[in-house]
């Protein structure tokens, strides 16, 4: 079978099944990607999802089949992916859980199980076992584990995988459903617009996007936001986000008299990072940043956490700090902002790390060429 097709001497195109979950933003963009890049090459996809994830990323538009997983137990989608994935040549499982999910659904079957893990799961006591034992599952079922950056390789390989490799993740094109979540910036929304809607007129604007969760890194980023009341003009964090810490951030925003706003989940992201003076990403762990990568391919610098994948990402195009030190990124942020000629450096640093990255043609071609090996 030829890596460039789904056909071959007249059989019926491969089937490959994608069990997606709810998706996160960066699974369910590549997933979107992955499946228009395979029905472009001649294969039949079916992809497993719950909730409103057709509705986020148009899996049908770009070709596939919808099986929407039923509401409830995981024993409900076990059962939904065992009857969307009869007769398939593969199966694809996104994620830890999906990647037991889908181990449970094949038992008995033949049909080889790839599991990509896009992002590591933490927990602790009790619960750091549990996903143990879920990892260990995952990675000796599959056939193949792909791992979005090398250090989710090692984990995999360390849990007992048999086949465990590095994947190339492209940066999706332009859609209505782009990882951060909204419209690619509209040239028709002056910077000053937008810049005025947040009320940051005549200061630096920096962003941060992300969930609202623990290991996310906020707090240690809004105690360096105590220092940025000390630069003038004062520059505005914007946090695009919502999950369970908002509260207690809210209120140690306004206990503090912080410089720094929760705007919430917003669907014009990329038109907020396109205004952005500078791009924060203050996490414990990333694989393959999409805040990265969007800042980069619009021309924002990057402070970061050297955590993951990132450094590995963005190469010499960001100022790293380690994560948790709030007076490392304070002071990070602060000399960028200070210094008109870093701030270029790291742009032009981000175009040209942008160039080397993995297309979507190449994440497509990696991944078909793993389902040739294991159906061929």
């Amino acid at each position: 079978m030829s890596s460039s097709s789904g056909t071959s001497h007249g059989r019926p195109p491969l089937h490959a099944v994608q069990v997606l979950g709810g998706g996160s933003a960066g699974s369910g963009a590549h997933v979107r990607s992955l499946a228009a890049g395979l029905v472009a090459r001649g294969l039949r996809v079916t992809v497993c999802a719950t909730g409103r994830t057709e509705e986020r990323y148009g899996f049908t538009e770009a070709g596939a089949s919808f099986a929407p997983l039923p509401a409830g137990t995981d024993a409900l989608h076990v059962a939904g992916i065992r009857a969307a994935s009869a007769g398939a040549d593969v199966v694809h499982a996104h994620g830890l859980r999906w990647g037991v999910l889908a181990a449970l659904a094949l038992h008995g079957r033949p049909t080889p199980l790839v599991v990509t893990w896009h992002r590591r799961v933490r927990a602790a006591g009790a619960r750091a076992h549990v996903v143990r034992l879920m990892e260990r599952r995952a990675v000796r079922t599959a056939a193949v584990v792909l791992g979005a950056s090398p250090d989710l390789v090692d984990q995999a390989r360390l849990r007992g995988a048999r086949d465990a490799r590095l994947t190339p993740v492209g940066l999706p094109g332009p859609r209505g459903a782009v990882p951060l979540a909204g419209p690619e910036p509209d040239g028709d929304v002056p910077r000053d617009k937008v810049l005025a809607e947040l009320g940051v007129l005549g200061r630096p604007l920096l962003l941060a996007v992300g969930r609202l969760e623990p290991d996310q890194g906020y707090g240690p980023l809004l105690d360096a936001s105590r220092s940025w009341r000390r630069l003038d003009p004062e520059p505005l964090l914007v946090v695009a986000g919502e999950g369970s810490e908002r509260p207690s951030l809210q209120r140690r925003i306004e206990e503090e008299g912080l410089p720094v706003r929760l705007v919430g989940r917003r669907d014009d992201v990329p038109q907020l990072l396109a205004a952005a003076d500078l791009a924060v990403l203050p996490s414990r762990w990333e694989a393959r940043a999409l805040l990265a990568r969007e800042a980069f391919r619009v021309g924002v610098p990057l402070v970061a956490t050297s955590v993951g994948g990132v450094p590995d990402l963005v190469g010499d195009a960001a100022e790293l700090v380690p994560y948790g030190d709030g007076e490392a990124l304070a002071l990070a942020v602060s000399r960028v902002l200070g210094d008109a000629a870093r701030r270029a450096e790291l742009v032009a640093a981000g175009r040209r790390v942008v160039a080397g990255w993995p297309s979507e043609e190449d994440a497509v071609a990696h991944v078909l060429s793993v389902y040739d090996e294991l159906v061929g």
